[in-house]
């Protein structure tokens, strides 16, 4: 049976609580975190934890680049969504070259972008004041029903 730990419940909650600029911020976060692991795997000695660990979580990476791509909205922005596209897709192509060549120049390249982009994402949520609304609302009725009902 499975039991997630507390962290892992934390986190899912945090997702469903979060706002969609907090749930972008996640994004970036998270594959910061999955190429600064995959970078790691560079320094293992054994053949078999240097490819899975680099090759692993160079995909994860890359998935959730994709999702931020999956993110952009052209009706509200249609200039910067393609701009954005083209960014995630060379992103996602430097990753691919460097996973399969097991070179870490391009996976170090990539994350350096990321860290710029999720810095530039948290001071825009800082000066916009946006995070703070989660994704669903309440329904407006909680904490209307009575003692009776």
């Amino acid at each position: 049976m499975y039991r997630p730990n507390k962290y892992q419940a934390y986190q899912s909650g945090a997702i469903f609580t979060a706002s969609p600029a907090q749930l972008v911020l996640m994004l970036f976060e998270g594959s910061i975190k999955f190429l600064n692991i995959a970078l790691e795997g560079f320094k293992l000695q054994d053949p078999l934890e240097f490819n899975l660990t680099i090759h692993q979580n160079t995909l994860k990476a890359q998935a959730i680049i994709r999702e931020l791509k999956a993110c952009l909205d052209p009706e509200k922005g249609r200039e910067f969504a393609e701009k954005m596209t083209a960014l995630y897709n060379y992103f996602d192509r430097r990753l691919q070259e460097g996973n399969l060549s097991k070179i870490p120049g391009p996976l170090e390249e990539v994350n350096r972008h990321l860290q710029v982009l999720r810095d530039a994402w948290k001071e825009m949520m800082q000066k916009q004041n946006v995070g703070n609304t989660p994704v669903s609302q309440p329904p407006e009725r909680v904490g209307q029903w009575s003692a009776t009902g």
